[in-house]
């Protein structure tokens, strides 16, 4: 509207000119309020806070997708071969009974059921690429017919349809864990003794003679077949007991658990050294940690989800930590299944189909700094172990956790962080006391390593951030992993002067001179 009369307009003119400088002030001042402060790093040398104990890794989760002649076979373990990491796990998992479990069928007199047909072929190939590197080998799923049900458990005909109703049952039909150690002891002959004998007294002859150095005890106990502390340290002594029989120098590892923050008992119990049978080693615990998002988020939420979750889990490793250190000190840890699992993750679960892909290219990325920061953040604990889950995930099988692109076979940003890491620490190497200005939008940490000075930087968020770097960074050399380094290894650099500007959700290692 246009005000007719002179002295009208002007002072509604000097009306309006008031309130826009009011509203431009007002702006300004909330311009220079929200403006985060200056991310200034500042290392101190000369004052280690711990020494490193720990080994970044992952885990490779048995699915059709690394059967030989599936699309993803030759990518996953030429990535894995060329990792080269130290302590990766090896599971073959409920989904797939037939791909799992070596004697479907309970044995009568006239005849068994072991057959290692589908299996053998994975495995060989997951040993092969890890050949010359330490493993933690956990054939997780217990055959079902060793399980008190209201009738017998079936599984899918064709190896590589997904079932999820496999682990039933809580009691075992034999309750003194006999019939279960016998099991395995007689899966881990047939791997490292060339075979073995079966219950009816009949040879069964593979040849093989590996070596395995490490031996995990089920999976995620307080979720498959729902074992009480009790059931499962009672299950753990009768496993290790007969496996200890035919692999005298293996270790071992147990719990597994998938929410390790829920029952504390667990731990108080099965690290209680008076609850096992004598002579039972208790050489690691392991659990798990997945940042879990809502399904109403997205990569704008994401950014503070995954980070404030991850601390929530850092703190539950504090707890964790001092009863084991109160209970069993000498016993390490192995957080072997680290990651991201999406709300559309879970709805292809709910609904057996997989949905559209419509994880964004970022995702990778951010996925990979929650894994760096979970890196940083239990090194600090005196973690032993540090696993990043997991090497081939797919459209109906846990997409947002694979690690290799199911589109082409090419490891992603996840694969790259965890190799970037692998590369440039280990155990052994002194964390030295860092210091942030503002430490809300990115973590810092600086290492001595055999290398040389090296300091680990992650952009927690999804937008560019300014960094102050410590003194003598000016020409430091600097490895890359962010949108622009895309499926390919760390892209190198030289930095130049003292700022650096952080991508989105970058993971970098400044190498001093």
């Amino acid at each position: 509207m246009i005000t007719p009369y002179p002295r009208l307009r002007a002072a509604y003119f000097n009306s309006g000119r008031r309130i826009l400088l009011v509203v431009l002030c007002a702006s300004s001042l909330a311009l220079a309020q929200s403006k985060s402060p200056p991310n200034v790093v500042t290392l101190d040398w000369n004052k280690t806070i711990v020494v490193s104990k720990s080994t970044p890794t992952l885990q490779v989760v048995v699915n059709p997708m690394l059967r030989s002649g599936a699309p993803m076979h030759d990518g996953a373990f030429q990535g894995l071969k060329q990792l080269g990491a130290d302590y990766v796990r090896y599971v073959p998992w409920l989904p797939y009974p037939r791909l799992a479990v070596a004697e479907l069928e309970p044995p009568t007199k006239e005849k068994t059921s072991w057959d290692f047909s589908l299996i053998d072929p994975m495995t060989k190939d997951f040993l092969a690429a890890t050949e010359g590197h330490s493993t933690v080998m956990n054939f997780s799923t217990i055959p079902t017919w060793l399980f008190k049900t209201d009738k017998p458990v079936g599984y899918p005909a064709d190896p590589n349809q997904v079932y999820w109703d496999y682990t039933q049952g809580t009691e075992l039909k034999d309750p003194s864990g006999g019939e279960l150690g016998d099991y395995y002891a007689r899966l881990v002959s047939w791997y490292t003794k060339g075979g073995f004998t079966d219950e009816n007294g009949k040879q069964h002859t593979s040849g093989f003679h590996y070596s395995f150095p490490i031996w995990e005890v089920l999976n995620e106990v307080d979720f498959e077949h729902k074992m009480t502390p009790e059931q499962y340290t009672a299950r753990y002594d009768a496993i290790v007991s007969a496996i200890h029989k035919v692999s005298p120098d293996t270790k071992f590892m147990g719990l597994a658990l998938a929410d390790p923050g829920a029952d504390p008992r667990y731990f108080e119990y099965f690290l209680n050294p008076a609850n096992h049978k004598q002579g039972i080693p208790l050489d690691y615990i392991s659990y798990h940690f997945y940042a879990s998002p809502s399904s109403d988020q997205d990569i704008n939420n994401w950014q503070f989800t995954f980070f404030d979750q991850a601390d929530r889990f850092l703190t539950t490793v504090r707890y964790i930590d001092a009863i084991r250190q109160r209970l069993s000190p000498q016993t390490k840890t192995d957080t072997d299944e680290l990651g991201v699992i999406l709300a559309s993750d879970g709805a292809e679960i709910a609904d057996g189909k997989a949905h559209p892909d419509t994880i964004p290219n970022l995702y990778w990325n951010a996925a990979g700094a929650l894994y760096a920061y979970l890196f940083s953040g239990l090194a600090k604990q005196g973690i032993d172990v540090i696993g990043e889950s997991q090497l081939v995930g797919y459209p109906s099988q846990f997409p947002s956790v694979s690690m290799i692109d199911w589109k082409n076979s090419k490891p992603n940003a996840r694969f790259w962080v965890l190799s970037l890491l692998k590369d440039n620490f280990h155990a052994g190497d002194q964390l030295v006391e860092t210091s942030l200005s503002s430490n809300s939008d990115i973590a810092a940490q600086g290492f001595i390593t055999p290398a040389g000075k090296k300091l680990l930087l992650v952009n927690k968020r999804k937008r560019v951030i300014d960094v102050t770097l410590p003194e003598g960074a000016q020409n430091a050399n600097l490895s890359i992993v962010d949108e622009a380094s895309g499926e390919g290894a760390a892209r190198a650099s030289e930095q130049q002067g003292i700022h650096l500007d952080l991508a989105p959700f970058a993971v970098v290692v400044l190498s001093f001179r």
